[in-house]
């Protein structure tokens, strides 16, 4: 993760993984050479508000500056699609940061499309009981 800019400590990369990989909508894939670890690439399969059938996400696609241009990112993205394709997933979504202008073409010769924009805003965590997971707005109380 630190590849892409995302500091993250070897403890707090394993505590993340442990319930990543605990959770089967969860895959995470990883590239090696011999011993060195080169690449990974990490996916989520999940239904959808808007289609009927499930969708899949590239949460993470990272490979070690030394081995990129080399075909391991392709590797990855191709295992992670035979995958997503074993579980009846029919569309796949990822998000890049704006300045990431080879990830777009990598992934532009990949077949992928930009389809739209997406924002983020960090949030403050509630300490307190955590609400239901959905809820349904009472629309006669007027």
């Amino acid at each position: 993760m630190c590849e892409l800019g995302y500091e993250t400590t070897s403890d707090q990369m394993r505590a993340r993984l442990k319930l990543i990989l605990s959770d089967a909508l969860y895959s995470t894939f990883v590239a090696r050479i011999g011993k060195e670890l080169c690449g990974m690439i990490g996916t989520l399969t999940h239904m959808s508000h808007e289609h009927n059938d499930l969708s899949g996400k590239i949460v993470a696609l990272v490979v070690s500056k030394k081995q990129r241009r080399s075909g391991v990112g392709r590797t990855l993205v191709a295992a992670a699609e035979k995958d997503f394709a074993t579980r009846n997933v029919t569309r796949v979504t990822l998000t890049t940061r704006f300045e990431r202008d080879e990830a777009h073409q990598f992934y532009g010769a990949l077949g992928y499309s930009r389809t739209g924009f997406r924002f983020a805003k960090n949030l403050a965590p509630v300490l307190e009981e955590r609400p239901a997971k959905s809820s349904v707005a009472d629309a006669d109380e007027e």
